[in-house]
């Protein structure tokens, strides 16, 4: 077959100097930025085609941020993820400055929802919606999750080393379950598995005992109602889904049952149960994101299980492949010695991309991290830029200039995750006033906030900002033929290098140097709206390079119409992040693109001689 000509745009960011540019007006002779909410369509609904989340303008969308939060699980702040709503603003506020999100994952609590049985408590929702509604002022989508841990925390009793979160005290009550023992647990994940008391109430759930289930369904259902009647309709619209119910675990299988015939016989019809509540709260046109077995993508053999709802009809646009990822080699501190390397999770992650698409839908990681102290603690920064890597391509750094096409989608992903009261709490374990926790996440040992309150009130971030803030393609106009970013994130005093430039382009590794980059690829489709990469808040506008088919720029110009074909505009909620525009004037036509912050003022030669290899470069391997 004859090859496609691929026209490449490369997007290389470079962090001082001033305005060089080929094809492009210099700087000084573009007119004023419009107001960027007339520019696009941040209030399109998003929506599932072709296997990939979309907007209104069938541009193609890729979900990152962080879960907010893990505070939800405490009852410090009675089941809220914070204590006012200012506390929201200023978290989705640093969200976007600092994160580089446009999306979260809200949690929200069964138990004070509904803590008398059929009775929903709408000053809860109240707060909830106010809060909710802090992040989709920021312009950051939102999906909320009905969140549950072992169940509910009613299941421990005051002296307990464990507890949990989900399920109100009535529906605990409601159980003759025995008392709780997890035996010689060192992680509090084992209760899944080894306490009975959690594994019966999970069963019963399940199987819809006392009515458990019916009356988790009728709440869900009313909290999506009270949501859709308090959301105004640009609100609604940036609300892009919901995940039904957090890692679903069996709890205990019925003779001869298996994960996988259990994700058919009693997951999936839960799914389909939740999916009409949706559509009956006015949720019609938004996707479930719904959840398999937990222990499906395990990557521990004695816990891996069978399933990735394999049985259930295709899922198609109605529903999302919802999945969570943790290293649990790596967090057991005994299988997995060192850190991770270049390519870690590519096969895990290729799973998941594999799986949504034999299912006819979009995929999200809506949980993925790492312990930021205890003994594991020194292998966060490699996990998490393997697990970043991983979402963004399907191939190590070693191999992806080589195979570029097998790159894949990029995954949606959200970390866990961003909570403001990190190392501040002061919850009462299981309201026990002896057992005040204070340090991490407050929550059985766990800290995996990327953000906190320094001394000042001021948010701040925990890890690396090169590995948190990156450039991905917020929304492709067209399809993502390939992407990836090498982020230069440290590990201590180490630079973390896994996708150097080949020295057969010469010009790009020299445009490039020592820094940071990216390179998308793209086939444009049939809308008008431009491609939106997210610019890290390090990546000046004065001091980005593009180089593209479509222009090349050092500090492009402000976005001034469909006529600027490389441009910066602010991100929508006034937070002061920006993004990269590339407007194409075609369809159905590959162009390519890289990113970089290596060079200073690079002459117009260069930047000429790296479009050249870029462009043969892409022949070659499209």
């Amino acid at each position: 077959m004859p090859r496609l000509r691929v026209r490449v745009l490369v997007v290389l960011v470079v962090l001082s100097g001033f305005l060089t540019v080929a094809g492009l007006p210099p700087a000084t002779a573009a007119t004023p930025a419009l107001p960027p909410d007339s520019l696009w369509f941040d209030g399109a609904p998003l929506t599932v085609q072709g296997g990939r989340f979309t907007d209104g303008q069938g541009r193609e969308i890729v979900l990152r941020g962080y879960n907010v939060s893990g505070e939800t699980k405490l009852e410090e702040n009675s089941g809220l993820p914070f204590a006012s709503v200012a506390d929201a603003q200023k978290s989705a506020t640093a969200l976007r400055a600092l994160g580089g999100a446009n999306t979260v994952r809200f949690l929200l609590s069964w138990a004070h929802a509904e803590p008398v049985r059929g009775q929903v408590d709408t000053g809860y929702l109240a707060a909830v919606t106010e809060q909710l509604r802090a992040f989709l002022d920021a312009g950051i989508r939102v999906f909320p999750d009905f969140h549950q841990d072992l169940y509910s925390r009613h299941l421990f009793n005051g002296g307990s080393w464990y507890t949990g979160d989900g399920a109100p005290k009535w529906a605990v009550d409601a159980g003759s379950y025995p008392a709780e023992s997890c035996g010689v647990c060192l992680f509090w994940g084992q209760n899944i598995t080894q306490n009975a008391a959690v594994q019966k109430a999970q069963y019963d759930f399940w199987h819809n005992a006392y009515g458990l289930q019916d009356a988790f369904l009728a709440t869900a259902g009313s909290a999506m109602a009270y949501l859709r009647q308090h959301l105004s309709g640009p609100e609604f619209a940036d609300i892009a889904g919901v995940d039904p119910y957090n890692e679903p675990y069996a709890g205990g299988y019925d003779s001869g049952q298996t994960s996988r015939t259990w994700e058919k016989d009693l997951l999936w019809p839960f799914y389909e149960k939740f999916r009409a509540r949706m559509d009956a709260a006015g949720w019609q046109d938004k996707p479930a994101f719904v959840e398999p077995n937990l222990f499906w993508n395990a990557n521990i053999s004695t816990q891996k299980q069978e399933g990735g709802l394999l049985d259930a009809d295709s899922l198609g646009p109605r529903y999302v492949f919802n999945t969570h990822f943790y290293d649990q080699k790596a967090i057991s501190g005994v299988l997995m010695w060192g850190k991770a390397a270049d390519g870690q999770y590519a096969s895990d992650f290729a799973t998941v991309r594999d799986r949504a698409a034999s299912a006819g839908t979009a995929a999200v990681v809506s949980e993925f991290g790492h312990p930021l102290s205890g003994t594991v603690s020194d292998k966060a920064p490699t996990v998490l830029k393997a697990m970043y890597q991983a979402l963004d391509s399907r191939l190590p750094g070693s191999g992806w200039w080589s195979n570029p096409s097998a790159s894949g989608p990029v995954l949606s992903g959200t970390q866990w995750q961003w909570d403001l009261y990190s190392g501040r709490h002061h919850e009462l374990m299981n309201g026990n006033p002896a057992k005040v926790l204070t340090s991490g996440d407050a929550w059985n040992g766990e800290d995996l906030s990327a953000a906190e309150l320094d001394g000042s009130g001021n948010v701040t971030l925990r890890q690396d900002a090169r590995l948190l803030d990156r450039l991905y393609p917020s929304a492709t106009a067209g399809t993502t033929l390939a992407f990836t970013y090498e982020d230069r994130s440290r590990d201590g005093s180490t630079t973390l290098t896994w996708n150097p430039v080949p020295n057969a382009l010469p010009n790009v590794a020299r445009l490039v140097g020592s820094g940071r980059y990216g390179l998308l690829v793209w086939r444009s489709g049939d809308g008008t709206a431009p491609t939106e990469l997210h610019l890290p808040a390090s990546f000046l506008t004065a001091s980005t390079t593009v180089v593209s088919d479509l222009g090349t720029a050092y500090g492009p110009p402000a976005y001034t119409g469909a006529g600027t074909p490389v441009a910066v505009a602010p991100e929508p909620g006034g937070t002061g992040s920006r993004r990269l525009l590339l407007t194409d004037p075609d369809s159905g036509v590959p162009h390519f693109a890289l990113v970089t912050d290596g060079a200073t003022a690079p002459p117009a030669e260069l930047l000429t001689a790296a479009r050249s290899e870029l462009a043969a470069w892409l022949a070659a391997h499209f």
